[in-house]
């Protein structure tokens, strides 16, 4: 369904709705055989939830920002039935982007974050710094060695605050870094191409050659 969005496919995207519908329906049903619930108490569960955590919408608490709107979402949450402590259902089985940008929202809603966006990028930046010395005292790894877990640890730290430079400037990480990677994909196949016109083969050039057929590329695709 994200491939489907991101790309503007229409027609695919009302074929993967209707995948996630089936799913949405064929759950329910076991639900509703084992007695335990059903499609309709689901919806009622949705829409209670969206009343409830939207005051702002559907009650008379005053929210004029989005930020505002987000701290009482959070608060909310926070008090509702069974939900302890400040990392309150944050599951360890969904993608790495998005566990670590639901941990940096839990620690934002308690005043655990930084003011401004170009303080975490000044993190990000000594995040950097320490990777590079880490990098430099453990040398290249050779082919198939186990990675140095002081370089794994210092590229996780590097990840962990590039997640939140993307949360702070309110860009969606996880789709940045899909939408990156497909400019990539569709630019290294552009440069493959123009080297082919040019009757050459792209995995027998050079570095520097393949480089200057994928700056080609990048033009190209602008």
């Amino acid at each position: 369904m994200a491939d489907a969005v991101l790309a503007g496919d229409a027609a695919k995207e009302l074929d993967e709705l209707g995948d996630l519908l089936f799913q949405v329906y064929f759950l329910a049903l076991l639900l509703e055989e084992e007695g335990k619930g059903d499609l309709g108490q689901a919806a009622r569960r949705c829409h209670d939830k969206l009343v409830r955590r939207h005051p702002h919408v559907f009650g008379e608490t005053e929210a004029k920002t989005a930020g505002r709107v987000l701290e009482n979402w959070e608060k909310i949450k926070a008090g509702e039935e069974g939900r302890e402590g400040i990392f309150h259902d944050v599951s360890d089985r969904l993608p790495g982007f998005l566990v670590a940008r639901k941990l940096q929202g839990r620690a934002a809603a308690v005043g655990f974050d930084y003011p401004t966006l170009g303080e975490a990028l000044a993190d990000l930046a000594s995040e950097l710094d320490e990777l590079s010395e880490a990098i430099a005292a453990a040398g290249q790894p050779a082919p198939g060695a186990e990675p140095d877990p002081h370089v794994a640890e210092e590229i996780g730290d590097v990840l962990f605050a590039c997640v939140n430079v993307s949360r702070l400037a309110r860009v969606d990480g996880e789709l940045a870094l899909r939408q990156a990677a497909g400019r990539f994909r569709d630019r290294v196949e552009l440069a493959a191409s123009l080297a082919e016109a040019d009757g050459k083969t792209f995995s027998a050039l050079t570095l520097a050659e393949q480089d200057s057929y994928f700056d080609r590329a990048k033009e190209k695709s602008r």
